[in-house]
């Protein structure tokens, strides 16, 4: 790191930027963190590669200034993890970077909290002007896509979103393992706790979800679903002609 990054400071004087890349491809995390540094060469870049990483990584520099998400990561179910972290660090500003280009996603994604969606099919410069204007702090979708959304097309109203946002990482995680339909006893496992802990809660999760069994908390849950992205390509390089973004 350079005397301008430890001290918090950029070559031009300004407060150097600190990102956080979540996503578990290490190709696309490399790709993404080249992309950044081609804008931002003095920026701090932290990475995370599934939900329980991402929340050590912002719980120790909650002062960055963007996480770029991805919807898909391993202990996250749909948009959870986006909400999850909205009402958790209301304060840092979420961009979903995602595979899954579909419009009505993206605008999901704008009502449930993020300040911006980037496709993973995006060339070099869009990157660099999306984190700009979200820098910036304004909301930045593709230009045909920001058109819906501001023409009023987006998500409706879901009582999940708010349940989603006001659990404890613990009973986040409660919930997206029984998402994923496993039982008490492999939850317990994985989170190396006893299934009556895991029972406990399950109370308070169905409690706040307003429901009375397993498969009415999955079927609440599965509200949040987003459709499994294909193969995503890395950043397009910008053409030879213009190797240089502003």
């Amino acid at each position: 790191m350079n005397n301008q990054a430890a001290s918090g400071q950029s070559d031009s004087g300004h407060p150097a930027r600190q990102f956080i890349i979540a996503d578990d491809h290490p190709l696309f995390r490399n790709a993404l963190r080249l992309s950044i540094q081609q804008s931002f060469p003095d920026a701090t870049i932290h990475e995370a590669c599934d939900m329980q990483s991402l929340q050590q990584c912002v719980a120790e520099h909650p002062d960055c200034d963007l996480l770029l998400l991805d919807l898909h990561m391993p202990g996250a179910h749909g948009f959870s993890g986006l909400i999850f972290l909205s009402g958790q660090y209301p304060q840092l500003p979420v961009m979903v970077v995602s595979a899954n280009e579909k419009p009505e996603i993206m605008c999901r994604a704008i009502d449930y909290g993020a300040c911006g969606f980037l496709p993973k099919s995006a060339p070099v410069e869009q990157i660099a002007t999306s984190l700009q204007q979200t820098l910036n702090g304004e909301i930045w979708l593709p230009p045909a896509v920001a058109d819906r959304y501001k023409a009023g097309n987006s998500a409706e109203e879901n009582e999940v979103v708010d349940v989603i946002a006001t659990l404890t990482p613990q009973q986040f995680r409660v919930a997206t393992m029984l998402a994923e339909g496993l039982l008490n006893k492999q939850i317990a496992y994985e989170m190396q706790v006893t299934e009556a802990t895991v029972k406990a809660h399950l109370t308070a999760l169905f409690r706040k979800l307003a429901v009375n069994s397993r498969t009415q908390a999955v079927l609440a849950l599965s509200s949040l679903d987003v459709e499994a992205p294909g193969q995503f390509a890395p950043p397009q390089k910008p053409a030879a002609k213009n190797n240089s973004v502003n």
